[in-house]
This record gives C-alpha cells, sequence and structure tokens, in this order.
C-alpha cells in the first residue's frame, strides 16, 4: 500500500486535494493519507521511508523553504491544478462595517476585500480560522463555504469566492526527471498550445 502524507487536518484543503488527487488516478483504495501538523514533520517521514509520497500547494508560504531544505533527500516527481473547497469571506451576524478583527489563512488573504477590518489575524490553516471564528477571536474570516452553511445562524456570507485552482507539489525519494523537463504532452494546456498555433498560422501571425 502507498502512503501519501500532507497537511492536516482531517479536513483540510490538503487533505482533500490528495483525496483528489487519489481518486484521480484511481489508487485511492491502494493508498493510506497521514496528515501532519507541520511540513517539515512530512518532510522527515519521507525521508525516513515512513511515507512513499507528500503533497503539497505550491503556494503554501513553506514550499521554497520544504523544497531546499530538503533537496538532497527528496524531490518533485509531479505537479498538478486542482481547485480547492469552495470558500467565502464570512462576518458574525450582526457585526458591522466597523468590527475589526479579520481572520485568515495567509495564502488566501487577497482572495477577499478585507479593507472593512484594519487588523488582520494570520492563523495557519482554514480550519484554524474556523475555530477562531467559533471561539469569538475575531468577527470575520475567509473559510469553507461548507463551514458557512453549517453554521448559518451565526456567520453570513460577505463575499462568496468559490474555488480557487492551485499548483500542488508531490514530493518522492526517487526522481523522475532524467536531467530533462517532465512535460505533459498531451495535456489540456497542450492542446490549448496547438489550437493557438494554429490559429497564428490561420491568420498570418508570427
Amino acid at each position: 500500500m502507498l502512503i501519501f502524507s500532507t497537511l492536516g487536518p482531517e479536513g483540510s484543503n490538503h487533505h482533500f486535494v490528495l483525496q483528489q488527487y487519489l481518486a484521480a488516478h484511481g489508487i485511492a483504495q491502494a493508498s493510506r493519507i497521514m496528515l501532519f501538523d507541520d511540513f517539515h514533520s512530512g518532510a522527515h517521514a519521507l525521508i525516513a521511508g515512513e511515507a512513499d509520497y507528500v503533497l503539497q500547494c505550491a503556494v503554501h508560504l513553506a514550499a521554497a523553504e520544504i523544497t531546499g531544505t530538503y533537496r538532497k533527500a527528496m524531490v518533485v516527481v509531479d505537479a498538478f491544478i486542482s481547485p480547492s473547497q469552495p470558500m467565502a469571506l464570512v462576518r458574525s451576524v450582526g457585526s458591522g462595517e466597523g468590527a475589526d478583527r479579520v481572520g485568515v489563512q495567509p495564502a488566501t488573504q487577497s482572495y477577499a476585500d478585507l479593507s472593512a477590518w484594519p487588523i488582520v489575524i494570520q492563523e495557519p490553516t482554514v480550519l484554524a480560522v474556523q475555530v477562531g471564528l467559533n471561539e469569538g477571536r475575531y468577527d470575520a474570516g475567509i473559510v469553507f463555504t461548507s463551514f458557512a452553511a453549517a453554521h448559518a445562524d451565526r456567520f453570513e456570507v460577505v463575499e462568496p469566492i468559490g474555488t480557487v485552482c492551485d499548483a500542488w507539489i508531490v514530493y518522492g525519494r526517487q526522481g523522475v526527471d532524467e536531467g530533462g523537463a517532465v512535460v505533459w504532452n498531451d495535456s489540456p494546456a497542450a492542446r490549448q498550445f496547438r489550437v493557438r498555433i494554429g490559429q497564428s498560422s490561420r491568420s498570418g501571425g508570427s
């Protein structure tokens, strides 16, 4: 059985996307997911042979650090794009425009207009933002839409965000590049390239 690790806890966006990735490869039933509190723990598990692969969002704040720190012991073996869980900016019911605190996971901070909240509280995960809202540590936050729906009596949607399509990195112990670029020649993007080149040729463009 293959063991894939990623950032937890259960229900995190990393957990969600990893499940989609395994399902797309048709190996969900032949794989087990390990969840870690931080990517250094996941990297150590991979290097020690306790996990076979690690998944990380390419825009995660720790991506460059993890890639650089462990470059001699683990390598990028795959990359793909995937939409996130749907998200929304919500605030506590009854809060006014003057509410001063909003919670965000740093990668989501630019997804919505936060100008109504002068104090931005950064949390390590979207799930942590949801906990902060439940505990009343701030009046608004960028959360998963499912959280807003489940707590509609306490929180109202200020701005729907929907899904965000990000790039994702898969690390392993054995390289696959063989010194050259590893490219999916029949990817949707590759098909776009060919269509655009064909259109340019027909129009006489360069």
